[in-house]
């Protein structure tokens, strides 16, 4: 069934905090002027974040008395709802690099910016006999379908590009490729059965029925997840709390919730396939 993660060299470093759609809601309570006293805290949080961070939420509200509010996508898109205003108290995200675009336009705050974990890509099928040892093996027609998340937005979807592109087959699939929104989306595509195969997280398959292979990360532009406390629609109002789930991500019950999800923590290192 799964196949093992492979072994590169690499190392996490965290970085140190300071001081101190699909969408899944898990509580409600928001206000249309910003955050009150009592409000959930509001997380927007990249695709791939959405099984671990259901248990996140319930740890930390267990463990802080405060609830959560996230809203799952893409990890693009909400960095662009986050510039324009949206009221997110914290942005996890799947590429550190749009968490440095929202500190860089104001959008948060950078002295919070922390490296939570490392993704990891897999090839995902629901038929065991239609997945491919290698990836280079997409390049039977027999993979009429290929889904991935879009990589215009998608740190997974890009990710999946690159590896096929450094693979060399690229050209010869992109015809066969079905995107979607996001990583979530595309690993449901394989699911209905309208897509042999999808690129999606480790972190989505691990916990899902089906059969999973993982991609060299060798082939790819390492998927260095970071998150950050944002303003939230009402200059940071929620900021302190902001920082305790930060802080809670990276605490041992946060990282082993996130290693349970098949996430590299900061100060581990990348397994790699075997040959």
């Amino acid at each position: 069934m799964s196949a093992r993660s492979s072994r590169a060299s690499v190392a996490l470093v965290a970085l140190v905090l300071a001081a101190g759609g699909c969408k899944d809601k898990t509580t409600t309570g928001e206000s249309a002027g910003g955050a009150r006293q009592g409000d959930p805290l509001r997380v927007a949080a990249a695709a791939d974040l959405a099984l671990a961070f259901k248990d996140v939420g319930a740890a930390f509200e267990k463990a802080e008395g405060k609830k959560v509010d996230f809203s799952f996508g893409s990890t693009g898109l909400m960095a662009k709802q986050i510039s324009e205003g949206a009221p997110f108290d914290v942005f996890a995200a799947a590429n550190i690099s749009f968490v440095d675009d929202v500190v860089k336009d104001g959008s948060c705050f950078g002295d919070t910016k922390a490296l939570y974990a490392r993704g990891r890509i897999v090839m995902w099928s629901k038929d065991p006999q239609a997945l491919p040892k290698k990836i280079e093996d997409l390049t039977d027609p027999k993979y009429a379908k290929i889904a991935i998340a879009n990589p215009e937005h998608a740190p997974y979807g890009k990710a999946a590009q690159q590896a096929m592109t450094k693979a060399g087959i690229w050209s010869t699939v992109q015809p066969r490729m079905v995107f979607g929104e996001n990583v979530q989306q595309t690993h449901m595509f394989a699911r209905s059965g309208n897509a042999e195969i999808a690129f999606v997280a480790l972190s989505l398959a691990i916990s899902s029925p089906g059969n999973w292979v993982p991609v060299d990360p060798a082939l790819h532009e390492p998927l260095d997840q970071a998150l950050v406390a944002c303003k939230g629609g009402s200059a940071g109002a929620k900021r302190n709390e902001a920082r305790s789930f930060i802080a809670f991500i990276g605490s041992p019950e946060g990282r082993q919730i996130m290693k349970k999800f098949g996430f590299l923590l900061p100060g581990e290192e990348m397994p790699a396939a075997h040959p």
